[in-house]
Order: C-alpha cells, then sequence, then structure tokens
C-alpha cells in the first residue's frame, strides 16, 4: 500500500537558536532537522530554502517575497515568537503557505517585566543601583514613589496587556485601557473611549499594541505632552510605535519622570556592541534589548507551541492558528486518504473539484472549505482506491496553488 511522503524527507529548517522543545517535538515525529543559530540574510534565505518544507524563524529573519519565490517545496513557516511582521505574509498566502506564530506562550513573561519595571521606576532603581555600582552613595526619598493607589494606563488589551492589568490591580494600582476594539475588562480594569482620555489620568503607561501602519510612532510629541506632568512611560511592544527622539526631549525636559524602553526602531541582528539611541544617559530611563518575552519559561513553551502548530499542519493539514490562511482543522477518518488544496478564491473552483470527485467515481468521507479574499481551502477525506487520481487532476487545475495528499 502507497505512504505519504516518507517523514524522514520532509525537511524542517530552524533558525535564530530555536528553544530544544521545538527540535524534540520535531526529531520526535522523525522529520529531518536543521538547524541555524542566527539570521540569514535575503539571498542566504532564498538559497536554503529552496529544499526546505517547514521554515522556523525568530524576530530577526526576513522572509520576503523574493525569498519565498525560491521556495518551491514551502508547505509552511513557523515564527517562534508573538510577530509576524517579519514575513510577507500576503506572499505567503498567494503561494498556500501558512504562517504560524506564538501569541501566547511568553505573555506571562512580559506582563511580569512591566509590573517589575513600573515599582523600578518609580523607585528610580536603575540610577540607584548604577551609582553604587560607580562607588556613590545617594541614599534620597525624594522622587520615589509606591506603585498602590497609582493610575496604570494600559494601551492594547490583548493578552499581554490584560495580564498586565490583572497583576498590576493585585499590587493597588488602578487600571484603564484603551483599545481600538471593545475588550472585556478583567477584574477592576476600566475602559478608556479614547487614548486621549488614557493619557491624560494615568500615571504610567504601557505599550502592548502590533506593528502596523496605525500604530506607528502612535506616541509622539503631541501624545507625551498630552500625558500627566511626573509620570512614565514603557513600551515592550514594537520599536516603531515610539517616536524616541521626542521621548528623550520629554524627559529631558522633566515632563516625564521617567521611561522604560525594551523595543527599537532598528535593532541588531545579532549581539554586538556599539548599540545607540537617543534615550542613552537620560536618568531613570531603563532600556533593555528586547527581552522582555526572553525567560527560559516562554521560550520553551514557545518551541512547543510553535511546532505543535507546524506538526500538525504537516500531519494533518490543520491551519488553526494560522496568521494568513483560512483556518480549518477537521479529525482524520479511519481508512481515508486525505487531499489538502490550497486554491486561488474565484468562482467555479469547488464546482471543478466536485466534477472530479464525481468523474472518478470517489466517495467523499468528509470536507471542509475555508476561504479568505484571496485564496480557498480545501479538506478532503475520501475512499482510498482512486484518491491518487482524484489528487492530480485536482493539481492540475489552473486555480490550484498548492496540493498535497496524506494517507
Amino acid at each position: 500500500m502507497a505512504t505519504s511522503f516518507p517523514k524522514d524527507q520532509i525537511k524542517f529548517l530552524l533558525l535564530e537558536n530555536v528553544h530544544q522543545s521545538a527540535h524534540e517535538l520535531i526529531r520526535g515525529e522523525g522529520f529531518a532537522l536543521e538547524t541555524v543559530s542566527r539570521s540569514l540574510k535575503e539571498d542566504e534565505l532564498a538559497q536554503k530554502l529552496r529544499d526546505v518544507h517547514v521554515l522556523g524563524i525568530r524576530s530577526k529573519t526576513q522572509v520576503t517575497a523574493r525569498a519565498l519565490g525560491e521556495a518551491r517545496r514551502l508547505l509552511s513557516v513557523g515564527c517562534f515568537c508573538i510577530g509576524t511582521n517579519q514575513v510577507d505574509l500576503a506572499a505567503a498566502n498567494e503561494r498556500g503557505v501558512p504562517v504560524f506564530n506564538a501569541p501566547f506562550s511568553n505573555t506571562r513573561s512580559v506582563a511580569e517585566l512591566i509590573i517589575c519595571e513600573v515599582i523600578a521606576l518609580a523607585r528610580q532603581l536603575g540610577d540607584r543601583s548604577r551609582e553604587v555600582h560607580e562607588g556613590r552613595w545617594r541614599k534620597a526619598a525624594a522622587g520615589s514613589f509606591e506603585v498602590r493607589g497609582k493610575t496604570l494606563g494600559v494601551i492594547g488589551y490583548g493578552h499581554i496587556g490584560s495580564q498586565v492589568g490583572v497583576l498590576a490591580e493585585a499590587l493597588g494600582l488602578r487600571v484603564i485601557f484603551y483599545d481600538h476594539t471593545s475588550k472585556l475588562p478583567m477584574g477592576n480594569n476600566r475602559a478608556c473611549a479614547s487614548l486621549a482620555e488614557l493619557l491624560a489620568a494615568a500615571d504610567f503607561v504601557t505599550l502592548h499594541v502590533p506593528a502596523t501602519p496605525q500604530t506607528e510612532k502612535m506616541i509622539g510629541a503631541p501624545e507625551l505632552a498630552a500625558m500627566r506632568a511626573g509620570s512614565y512611560l514603557l513600551n515592550a511592544s514594537r520599536g516603531s510605535v515610539v517616536d524616541l527622539p521626542a521621548l528623550a526631549e520629554a524627559l529631558r525636559s522633566g515632563h516625564l519622570a521617567g521611561a522604560s524602553v525594551d523595543v527599537y526602531p532598528d535593532e541588531p541582528e545579532s549581539n554586538s556592541d556599539g548599540f545607540a539611541t537617543p534615550l542613552r544617559g537620560l536618568p531613570n530611563v531603563l532600556l533593555t534589548p528586547h527581552v522582555a518575552g526572553s525567560t527560559t519559561e516562554a521560550q520553551a513553551a514557545i518551541g512547543r507551541e510553535v511546532a505543535t502548530s507546524l506538526i500538525k499542519f504537516v500531519n494533518a493539514g490543520a491551519t488553526t492558528g494560522a496568521v494568513n490562511f483560512p483556518q480549518v482543522e477537521l479529525p482524520l477518518a479511519k481508512g481515508a486518504h486525505r487531499i489538502l488544496n490550497a486554491h486561488r478564491n474565484v468562482p467555479g473552483v469547488l464546482r471543478d473539484i466536485n466534477r472530479i470527485v464525481s468523474e472518478k467515481g470517489a466517495n467523499i468521507q468528509a470536507q471542509v472549505l475555508a476561504t479568505d479574499p484571496n485564496i480557498g481551502y480545501l479538506v478532503m477525506d475520501m475512499d482510498q482506491d482512486v484518491s491518487s487520481d482524484v489528487k492530480k487532476a485536482i493539481a492540475a487545475l489552473p486555480t490550484s496553488i498548492k496540493t498535497r495528499i496524506l494517507y
């Protein structure tokens, strides 16, 4: 009896030191695995992708349309992080390549760091620590505050923002939030009707939004001026969200009492010296190198979450959780072969596929079709005797983008 494409010939390529938890799951399934500890430039990535079936990256590798154009065998891309802006999602969609990420796994790590930094800013801990390291003793209460009773404003009330709100409330902070969509408040967290309302009311403002055209420099000079005098800004979301020169000026003028920044508009591709930012050297400013989600627990969880999604897609065609693809997940049927077909979303495709099934005399056990504006994704389980012929005929349709069969 025929078998699916041998697992030991399905090649996974993991870049940028993806956690060992992912390696264990992938090798445990019998797939071939190659790892590279660094990110790859476009030319090198394009060459590598010519014989890769599944690509795993973190935040540094840029998966461009050109690189995807060389990836003739590529089935899927996994982003072992929260963001997916490093992948050309539209180009991947057009090529029938679902992209998965880990939207939940480092939530707690980021939320804990934000709470830590709220307290550190309120107590000027960064400055006091540096002074003692330098041999200076400056014990003073001026400018140091308890956070209990203060107001924390959360911009972006998703997985991380809402978790920050829960932890902050437990410390006695009042929590307000603003999101562009309606969100259910956690605990006593309260929604604001506008960003301006939040900025005017918060002692601490923390950002948890994605990188989009709408969020680019959403905190600039006007927004900083609208914040309360003596308040603090924290950004562990995306570097494009805050105008750093404007933030530096707000700190130098004394309008803001401090800031914490973990992400920057331009970040080095690897650990290096000589990083520059206009915030360097300013008092009560905590600067960290994009480490908000970088805990052992988070990286292990991210490895498991994304690797599991990739394996489920390769083994069963499940696209639940893909950020750029129609969502389909169908239980495997005993005694059936599964055909997976990504096609252009134009009228008549399902008619043509059903005609092929009818002409081949195939019996369909289960069939699910989901679409987005550009493509359709069909998962179809059928009797084994004619499945190979049906797959070949569907793949030959001019509307088909990518077709696989699972035995």
